[in-house]
């Protein structure tokens, strides 16, 4: 394998992992086609065999041990913009109508008007009293 036929089968080889990149979605694959580029350069650059191979080694490596565990991180992490009901969790609200744990009150949450009852059952809230929303279940709000 010459210098020229060595580059040209790493770009090959980097093709061909990235397929499997658009296929399964990991990203373990793209680095391995960095992996592979990196390779395809030393071996442009006239790098031999082994230095090649290490060179894909390394990369390939240094990129799944630095870049995985910041991508498994952002993955884990709750988006910053919450909508729909997420949003309303922990918002504060105001009594319109007699809140205890039946479920027959009312409040004013967000600019709506929200049936609700209290998150503890012996506990009431009246009107005018302003509450905070610790759950939404259905189309009632669970104050506190």
């Amino acid at each position: 394998m010459d210098d020229i036929n060595a580059w040209v089968w790493w770009l090959v080889g980097a093709a061909a992992l990235g397929i499997p990149l658009v296929v399964t979605a990991m990203p373990e694959f793209g680095m391995l086609a960095a992996g592979a580029a990196a390779a395809a350069v030393t071996a442009g650059l006239g790098g031999g065999v082994v230095l090649q191979v290490l060179v894909f080694s390394a990369v390939s490596v240094a990129l799944i041990a630095v870049v995985r565990p910041i991508a498994t991180r952002h993955r884990s992490q709750r988006p910053q913009l919450v909508s729909g009901v997420e949003a309303l969790k922990g918002r504060q609200a105001v009594v319109l109508e007699r809140v205890d744990g039946s479920g027959d009150g009312r409040i004013k949450l967000a600019g709506e008007i929200w049936s609700a009852r209290a998150l503890d059952t012996g506990q009431a809230y009246e009107v005018g009293q302003e509450v905070d929303v610790v759950d939404i279940e259905g189309a009632t709000a669970i104050v506190m």
